[in-house]
């Protein structure tokens, strides 16, 4: 226990007093210095990983050590035994136990180490030996302090109780919440993974503008900036799609563009202004094609990074990526939560039914809204399990092929999980024609809602669409909302590592 908490009560904490520890910390810094150590020490060459060294531990014969293995990382605890201490290490990968002997390294360093505060990164070498309790542990031969903490670390046993701290400290929130680091270092592995299935499914991976003069591609609300050098306007991408759909026009048959997408938008535990998306496009495909990519993506990167297809969020609630996915019709799911008879009633009736249902519906909406209003509220929250969402209304996707036997519908899937959408994928529009109308509907439409972004048509994109686009499959993947799937977590914000907060005053 160091100088600064020892005189705490252990069952009723007291609020400490930051501007005191941070002085005693700077004093002690002082003492370091003037004792000639360096607290903010230099390259630490050969330092090998936790658990390596746990991997490659092989135990001696009785009284004996193993070889010298030589770490770094930060004290997370400190047990003094009089001449001897015990402390934690920990690192990316683990903790493991250090031994520290008055005997074994001298009186001088000995006494440093008893300065030492939790929190300080040190580099360790020594040999491993286990305790009579079955801990490995290392017998520290040399310790080099290589940065001194000058901030407390949150109290062990509680961590970050604030959640609002865990996001805007999110390097706090890593060193005290092991479930944090699980889950914000299973990301990194999992988009490692889809990209490995893309590459191996030949797929090339292509990067397209992010600041463009035109926000196409999705209907939602841009960020806005100013490109000096051009006197424009210009807006983040909503969405990368039509200029993927440009380098199909160009030949190039198998696309993927994995990066950030940005929309002026709501902030709740499901979205984020700034948001990872994977965008993808396979000529002479189409949505079946999609389907058969996303099933085959998301159960190959299950079982390589969390090895099971059963993912456990808690209160009972398990979700089993097993395929083959449920499929079910727009119509059907309505069907479901709205009556046998929904698309048999009148507008009126519709309308009377909805009111019923709770569902935000008045006098005056169109049939079309109406059912999204259904859709949305009672059918898309309780697709649990992954479902395979197909024939989607026209007006709803202007960007889709029809369905060959329906034109009122398009040929599309959205793909629901717990609860919500994780992948829209379409067999892409390539008639120049109708894209055309279509594309001049949804921006009048836009203009007589009030849209003041609905400026223009990208002609651009149609002029490029002109020259012939092949019969492809597209489908966009939500990373952010995949990774929740696969790590059990809840939020948004529990899985990305710096999600938008409120601006503090």
């Amino acid at each position: 226990m160091s100088d600064e908490t020892k005189n705490v009560p252990a069952a009723e904490p007291a609020e400490p007093d930051m501007h005191i520890l941070f002085a005693q910390r700077l004093a002690k810094l002082k003492e370091l210095e003037a004792a000639g150590i360096d607290p903010y020490g230099q390259a630490f060459p050969g330092a090998q990983m936790i658990e390596q060294v746990r991997a490659d531990f092989k135990a001696p014969a009785e009284g004996e050590f193993g070889p010298e293995v030589v770490v770094a990382g930060r004290l997370m605890a400190k047990r003094g035994m009089g001449k001897s201490i015990f402390a934690d290490l920990k690192d990316s990968t683990g903790k493991i136990q250090l031994f520290v002997g008055k005997s074994e390294i001298g009186e001088e360093a000995f006494a440093i180490f008893k300065k030492l505060d939790i929190g300080y990164i040190v580099g360790i070498k020594g040999p491993t030996f286990v305790t009579r309790m079955g801990e490995l542990t290392i017998r520290v031969h040399e310790c080099t302090l290589l940065s001194k903490s000058l901030r407390p670390l949150p109290e062990k046993y509680h961590g970050l109780v604030d959640i609002e701290q865990r996001y805007r400290q999110r390097y706090l929130d890593l060193i005290t919440n092991e479930e944090s680091f699980r889950v914000l270092k299973l990301r990194s592995r999992i988009l490692a993974e889809i990209r490995n299935f893309m590459n191996g499914r030949g797929f090339m991976e292509v990067e397209t503008p992010m600041l463009q003069a035109l926000a196409g591609g999705a209907s939602a609300n841009p960020f806005t900036t100013y490109y000096e050098a051009l006197s424009s306007t210009m807006y983040m991408r909503i969405a990368p799609e039509l200029y993927l759909k440009r380098l199909l026009v160009g030949g190039f048959e198998k696309v993927y563009e994995l990066g950030r997408n940005f929309r002026n938008e709501g902030m709740d535990r499901r979205h984020n202004p700034e948001f990872t998306m994977m965008e993808i496009y396979q000529a002479y495909g189409d949505c079946r094609t999609m389907m058969e990519l996303i099933e085959s993506l998301i159960t190959t990167v299950a079982m390589k990074t969390v090895g099971t297809l059963k993912i456990d969020h808690g209160n009972g609630k398990v979700i089993d990526l097993t395929p083959p996915w449920r499929r079910a019709t727009y119509n059907e799911l309505c069907e479901e939560k709205g009556g046998a008879d929904w698309f048999r009633l009148t507008p009126e009736e519709r309308i009377k039914r909805g009111q019923e249902l709770k569902l935000d519906v008045h006098a005056g909406m169109s049939d079309l809204d109406v059912t999204n209003e259904l859709y949305e509220k009672l059918v898309e929250p309780t697709l649990i399990q992954p479902t395979f969402v197909t024939r989607i209304p026209v007006e709803l996707l202007p960007l889709a092929k029809g369905c060959p036997d329906d034109p009122t519908h398009v040929d599309v899937f959205e793909l629901g999980i717990n609860g919500v959408e994780v992948a829209p994928a379409y067999s892409e529009l390539n008639n120049p024609i109708i894209q055309r109308q279509r594309l001049m509907e949804q921006f009048e439409k836009n203009k007589q809602e009030g849209d003041v972004l609905a400026e223009k048509v990208d002609e651009d994109f149609l002029v490029a669409l002109e020259h012939g686009m092949p019969p492809a499959g597209g489908m966009g993947v939500g990373i952010d909302r995949l990774v929740m799937i696969l790590t059990g977590a809840e939020s948004i914000r529990d899985v990305i590592l710096f999600p938008q907060m409120k601006l503090k005053k």
